[in-house]
């Protein structure tokens, strides 16, 4: 029927209603009822306006428990609206705490974060006393806005009320402080719990870790976890994933995805996107595109994933063919995907390939390219020794260059022994005032290559006088289920005498397979002998060894490094590989290296 409306459903209800002999109160019970029964027909904003109209005329509105579900179905209906919502809210004289959390639920829904602490001061100062179900939603406000200084006053105020032992609103106070990153005031709120901790306490402050970075105490506070005889929710699972990703913990890692087949039934795409990602950034890409072919349901997000991970795997042909199929599934590319892309075409190799993917992006696809895209090609053409292109292409960039474009052509240029373009990359970033450490000791290695002496003498006073440091070498590599980190020249681990003794065995096996130590590495003006001392207790080779003790004969090995592998670990670990028959897979700053009978992945470009 043409016109129809909510109303014209029950034409009976317009009649009016009379009011029964000597009853107002059943006459006022009876319209408000009737009110209710229309809002929840409502299926549209049109139709809600109808009712709202028709309650206005039954002179029910200004009871509280019309108003309050009249404005949460205007906010929570997805056919919804704030400004409608808004202005039946300003036309309420004496709101309850109901509708005042509704409408700073409505807020924090539709994400306009600051209006929903507004509506909380507009609550206070109206005399409305906030409740338990007030400070979770205005907490998650605070948390969006990173308002730290607005996130303490409500901590308050929540101990002014007596609600501090309440576990929902603590639990909110430690994921707010989190993701502000306040983590010991996370702590000490996680702490106050004692006994009454939750699942969901568990996950806010294992989240607040995860969202600081903080991977190792992520897998402690799990551990902690799971001795208390909890069960982890899958939210919780998604931080422990990234964790296990971010420190190579493959074996922990896979606990988890053996604890959601036992006892979730459908992963959603956000789990299992986070455990293709788990899978390929701890070295098993075959286990993860299995994961991949095998999903339902294929989103963005999960695409990029297996584009990174084939990227820092060097496969980039295989990137480049996902990337095609992304079109044949009727997804489109956002400029997320292209940087993994361009990335695969770096660790590949393919100049020409990543030249085309960013012209195609641009013009074809009409996606603006960003920084990121720009350092992408800068890298790719400087680890292809075109320096002078890679110059070139940043002098035309239509936007200012930044740190990390200048790092790929300052380690260009040290890697193709180019000190001019190194210079100028270097003295670029020193304009930029980003006092990094580590862009001294590239420039100071690039002099050493030159043996230009006087030069690295300068930069490293210079560095001492700006009180910068060296961020040491380091690796991680998992044993029995826990992650165990190493420095080079590391005297401080408690098995370090027998660590050394598998070094001394390992050296003169080494020396038979004709192994021989390449000092040129050593960028220090010292004798050779000291030189292969040095390289000697490089913190990857102390992890192999560790690996080589507590790991039994043919079992993979796998080491995650903070920084790019030196050329002398890389044929050492090649050299290993053959030795003791082991599979070592090594994850270092930019990509991946899977060693196997002295043969690695990288075909030596990395």
């Amino acid at each position: 029927m043409t016109g129809t409306t909510v109303l014209n459903l029950q034409t009976h209800l317009l009649l009016p209603v009379k009011d029964p002999p000597g009853s107002q109160e059943l006459s006022f019970r009876l319209k408000e009822q009737e009110s209710l029964s229309l809002l929840k027909r409502c299926k549209n904003l049109e139709e809600f306006k109808q009712v709202h109209s028709h309650i206005l005329k039954l002179g029910v509105s200004c009871d509280s428990f019309v108003a309050g579900n009249l404005v949460a179905t205007c906010v929570l209906s997805a056919w919804g609206s704030m400004d409608y919502a808004c202005s039946i809210f300003e036309q309420i004289e004496e709101p309850g705490s109901f509708v005042c959390n509704t409408m700073i639920k409505g807020h924090v829904k539709a994400l306009n974060w600051d209006q929903a602490l507004l509506v909380y001061c507009e609550m206070l100062e109206r005399g409305v006393r906030p409740d338990n179900f007030t400070y979770p939603i205005v907490l998650k406000a605070c948390a969006w806005l990173v308002a730290i200084e607005e996130g303490k006053q409500i901590h308050g105020h929540v101990f002014k009320l007596g609600l501090e032992n309440d576990v929902f609103v603590q639990n909110s106070l430690i994921s707010m402080y989190g993701k502000c990153g306040k983590v010991q005031l996370s702590r000490s709120v996680f702490e106050q719990l004692m006994d009454q901790k939750s699942v969901a306490s568990w996950s806010a402050i294992i989240s607040a870790h995860a969202s600081l970075g903080l991977w190792s105490e992520c897998l402690k506070l799990y551990g902690d976890m799971r001795r208390e005889g909890l069960r982890a929710e899958e939210s919780t699972l998604v931080s422990v994933l990234s964790a296990c990703t971010h420190l190579g913990a493959l074996n922990l890692g896979r606990c988890c995805h053996g604890f959601l087949l036992r006892n979730i039934s459908a992963l959603n795409v956000i789990v299992e996107t986070s455990l293709i990602d788990m899978y390929v950034k701890c070295g098993c890409l075959e286990k993860g595109l299995s994961l991949f072919q095998k999903m339902i349901k294929k989103n963005r997000l999960s695409y990029t994933v297996v584009i990174c991970g084939l990227a820092i795997h060097g496969h980039g042909r295989e990137a480049l063919e996902l990337y095609s199929e992304m079109f044949r599934e009727g997804l489109k590319p956002d400029d997320a995907v292209h940087v993994s892309v361009l990335s695969a075409c770096n660790h590949a190799g393919l100049v020409e390939e990543g030249l085309q993917c960013f012209k195609r992006m641009k013009y074809e696809h009409e996606i603006q390219p960003k920084i990121e895209h720009y350092g992408c090609l800068v890298d790719l053409m400087g680890r292809a020794g075109r320096l002078k292109e890679a110059m070139q292409l940043i002098n035309s960039m239509p936007i200012r260059p930044n740190d990390v474009i200048w790092q790929s052509l300052l380690s260009a240029s040290r890697v193709h022994k180019n000190p001019g373009i190194g210079e100028i990359a270097a003295e670029k970033l020193f304009q930029l005032n980003m006092h990094n450490p580590s862009d001294y000791v590239v420039l100071s290695n690039l002099y050493a290559q030159a043996q230009r002496w006087d030069n690295v003498a300068r930069i490293r006073t210079e560095m001492a006088s700006k009180g910068l440091t060296q961020t040491p070498g380091s690796s991680l590599v998992e044993v029995r289920r826990e992650v165990h980190k190493f420095v080079s020249q590391d005297m401080s681990h408690p098995q370090c005498k027998r660590i050394y003794e598998m070094i001394h065995q390992m050296e003169w096996q080494l020396r038979f397979e004709g192994y021989s130590a390449d000092t040129t590495q050593v960028l220090l003006d010292v004798d050779e002998e000291e030189k292969r001392e040095r390289l000697k207790y490089h913190s990857q080779k102390l992890a192999i060894a560790f690996a080589l003790i507590h790991t039994s004969q043919g079992s993979p090995i796998r080491i995650v490094r903070n920084l790019r592998m030196c050329s002398d670990c890389h044929t050492y670990t090649k050299f290993i590989s053959i030795i003791y028959q082991r599979q070592i897979t090594v994850r270092d700053r930019n990509r991946f290296h899977h060693f196997e009978d002295g043969i690695c992945s990288c075909r030596d470009y990395w």
